[in-house]
């Protein structure tokens, strides 16, 4: 099934992205007001994240954020026909910040939110480093999807590594320097291994990869952002948050880059992924030992 589902999507991708477009908001009338795909999880998200706007204000949000999912889709098929050049005319950022670590002794890790679009940014990225890219991916249940997806976001040299064997794979390539790009605000797995602080001022699980592992193995840190500056066009922002991370301790480390994407979520709230359930783990008493909040232990739900 890999060829025949392959070649569709390639077909599509030939197609002026101005009809794709078109394609997008004919999904996002059906996702958004008839099918209404998760937008109780989107709404009661918003409405944790921004208790002081209005309901009006949280609807303009959502509206905005679902038509950004839509569009994310119309370009990952455009991406199957764009090249190197084009991605990177389509997703501009200031790579300067990476590449004056070029042939020196640290290696990089780049932490970032669920932010739109994902799929250019790792592409434009890997285009533009001088430094190979290490970027974790979860696989996908459906065998041909799941090659198609690795395909496509290894076409610009990305060195993709699935989630359920990352020790192995980064091993593997660890030996030389490398810049690794890792999602900061996603749900841990495992509570037993997580530690806990306010993300819009409620008790979340978080991570604690990023910052161990930066201070571990003495890598620079690196915050990014990315967004939409028009329809088909988006800038990304690197920003140094450390070279020196065992001048912190782990715990700092990981407030100040979940501040970070807390941040940046508030300056463009349509820009992140809202249908992920964030919130969906209820904070009790027993988890008192791993807060790392520089505010009180919260009251169990």
């Amino acid at each position: 099934m890999y060829y025949p589902v392959y070649f569709i999507l390639r077909g599509l991708s030939l197609l002026p992205l101005q009809l794709l477009y078109l394609l997008s908001d004919f999904i996002y009338v059906i996702l958004y007001y008839l099918a209404g795909y998760r937008k109780d999880v989107v709404l009661k998200n918003l409405k944790i994240a921004f208790p002081e706007k209005s309901e009006a204000e949280r609807k303009k949000i959502m509206k905005a954020f679902y038509h950004q999912f839509c569009d994310s889709f119309a370009e990952m098929i455009k991406i199957f026909s764009w090249n190197e050049k084009e991605i990177c005319r389509r997703m501009k950022g200031n790579m300067e910040v990476i590449n004056e670590w070029a042939g020196k002794e640290q290696s990089l890790q780049i932490v970032l939110g669920h932010y739109f679009n994902w799929e250019l940014a790792n592409l434009s990225w890997a285009a533009n480093m001088q430094i190979p890219f290490l970027g974790v991916y979860a696989p996908l249940k459906n065998k041909t999807m799941d090659r198609i997806v690795r395909k496509l976001r290894s076409k610009t040299g990305t060195i993709l590594i699935p989630a359920n064997d990352f020790k192995r794979g980064f091993v593997q390539n660890m030996k030389k320097q490398y810049v690794l790009g890792l999602v900061a605000d996603q749900n841990p797995r495992k509570l037993d291994n997580a530690w806990w602080m306010r993300f819009f001022g409620k008790a979340v699980p978080i991570v604690k990869g990023p910052a161990k592992a930066s201070i571990a193995r003495n890598t620079v840190v690196v915050y990014a952002d990315f967004y939409k500056v028009k329809r088909g066009y988006y800038e990304y922002k690197m920003e140094l948050i450390t070279s020196t991370p065992a001048e912190f301790s782990e715990e700092e480390l990981a407030r100040l880059i979940i501040k970070k994407i807390e941040d940046s979520i508030r300056a463009r709230p349509a820009n992140y992924l809202w249908t992920h359930r964030r919130w969906k783990r209820a904070w009790k008493n027993e988890y008192a030992p791993f807060w790392i909040d520089t505010t009180p232990v919260p009251e169990e739900n």
